[in-house]
């Protein structure tokens, strides 16, 4: 009896194994990776992130509303794995200074300002667990402009402005940019 009891629980945990491994690396994910680039005038930018999509949901508001991402609270800036950011060079961000290297970043969503923050905590690959604030590299804050359209899947492009580029950032009918040059 105690054998097939162990027989049992075996199929079962391997079943449950074979489930896991399947939904984190074969399986096409629901919010898929995405890779955006720039590199101009000496200045490389790299940002690793996972697109959700909308799909006719409230995706900032209050939590009273049930938003997907509620004001005030930390969002990975996409979904699945942490995003990541990384300068080839010494930059300015959102008016502050910050080292060549990767950083985590992360946002908390406002009505009218996100609080973009670089964290040195990198290679997180769940990313819904708030980082260790004490590594907090530095905050900025993004304006808030209204879409005029709505955008359904996240999106985070690069583009040229000035001596350097705007990271644009757009979901639903919010968009909010930073911009970045270097030191």
């Amino acid at each position: 009896m105690k054998k097939n009891i162990l027989i049992g629980a075996g199929v079962i945990v391997l079943i449950f194994i074979i489930w896991v491994i399947y939904g984190l690396f074969i399986a096409t994910p629901v919010s898929p990776p995405s890779t955006t680039t720039y590199n101009e005038g000496g200045l490389e930018i790299t940002v690793d992130y996972s697109q959700p999509s909308k799909k006719g949901r409230l995706i900032f508001g209050k939590e009273e509303d049930d938003a997907l991402q509620p004001y005030g609270q930390y969002w990975r800036l996409g979904a699945n794995a942490a995003t990541e950011i990384s300068f080839n060079k010494d930059v300015v961000f959102g008016g502050k200074p910050v080292k060549a290297g990767t950083y985590r970043m992360y946002a908390v969503p406002g009505p009218d300002v996100f609080k973009v923050t670089l964290n040195s905590e990198v290679d997180v690959f769940f990313g819904v667990a708030e980082p260790d604030h004490e590594r907090d590299v530095l905050t900025v804050n993004a304006p808030v402009e209204q879409n005029s359209t709505i955008v359904e899947t996240f999106t985070i492009a690069i583009e040229s402005s000035g001596p350097g580029a705007v990271i644009n950032f757009k979901w639903d009918d919010v968009t909010f940019t930073i911009p970045v040059a270097l030191q």
